[in-house]
């Protein structure tokens, strides 16, 4: 059993909905059934039973509850105290961030931790998921918010939450108006995208493959930024993730469909064991904007 599953678990005994369990704890339903199931199956117990539309906690769920508690309130009361930040804390942290964070989420978290550690400097640079992993592999950087790597080489990755990425047109451009699209309509669309070595590019490569959707990419760019003023200048549509888009004037999101192309934002630390305190700091920051929804 692990931590998640303890939190997973306790989010359902309170809510009694695994929708609503799902968004208080920032995974969708489909994970947390699963890792309900997974731990279920390892306690060799239900945990929970359906009756009609409502849920409703096991004999032996009640009995597991009464040590989660406990266990989860020691656990929250270790993080308080790792929380409560000396005064004369000096120093700097390095960080680093793909686009589509350095736009709302970094801004937001900085402005915060500059006001409670006023006394450390914070670099941030904005780099490609890839390089962030490199920097961090050789010690440069003390943490990066990216996605998961397709190659982990030994980083470790805690996952923030996923998020849909959408198509964007020019207002103006005749799929504007629409509400939802399949991937496979974008069959010959003429598109900008990322360079193929990013992994976001070889995601929605793979949703294409899947939709049976050949466009037409008459444009691949390494960075998001020139890509959206491509996008509103042009004919052209792309896919990228709305957090990259900021209230964007004259760029139109469209949800996408069969399938959804989805990432999962996360924080990527180094190999090593020990963090910096700093850093810790930072990371705590990131989880409470992200759990209140402000960025």
């Amino acid at each position: 059993m692990e931590l998640r599953h303890m939190r997973y678990f306790v989010a359902i005994v309170e809510t009694l909905n695994f929708t609503r369990a799902a968004q208080r704890v920032h995974v969708t339903q489909s994970t947390l059934s699963h890792q309900i199931r997974q731990l279920e199956e390892e306690l060799g117990q239900r945990l929970f039973e359906r009756v009609g539309k409502k849920v409703v906690l096991t004999e032996a769920g009640r009995s597991l509850l009464e040590h989660v508690v406990p266990i989860l309130r020691q656990v929250d009361q270790a993080i308080g105290a790792m929380k409560a930040t000396p005064d004369d804390l000096y120093g700097e942290l390095h960080i680093a961030a793909t686009h589509s964070f350095n736009v709302q989420l970094i801004p937001l978290c900085l402005s915060i931790f500059l006001q409670r550690l006023p006394n450390l400097k914070v670099a941030v640079e904005e780099l490609a998921g890839d390089q962030i992993s490199e920097r961090l592999m050789s010690g440069d950087l003390d943490m990066g918010i990216s996605y998961r790597p397709a190659i982990p080489r030994g980083l470790r990755f805690e996952p923030l939450y996923n998020e849909e990425l959408k198509l964007i047109v020019a207002s103006n451009h005749p799929l504007a108006k629409r509400k939802r699209l399949r991937m496979v309509e974008l069959n010959g669309q003429r598109m900008t995208l990322l360079s193929p070595h990013f992994s976001t590019r070889q995601m929605l490569d793979e949703c294409f493959e899947a939709a049976g959707a050949r466009p037409q990419i008459v444009a691949e760019l390494n960075a998001i930024s020139p890509m959206i003023e491509l996008v509103r200048r042009t004919d052209l549509c792309s896919i990228v993730s709305e957090n990259a888009l900021a209230n964007e004037p004259g760029v139109k999101a469209i949800p996408l469909e069969s399938p959804t192309p989805v990432r999962t934002p996360g924080l990527l630390w180094p190999p090593h064991s020990e963090r910096p305190a700093a850093s810790r700091f930072m990371a705590e920051i990131i989880r409470d904007v992200v759990r209140q929804g402000i960025a």
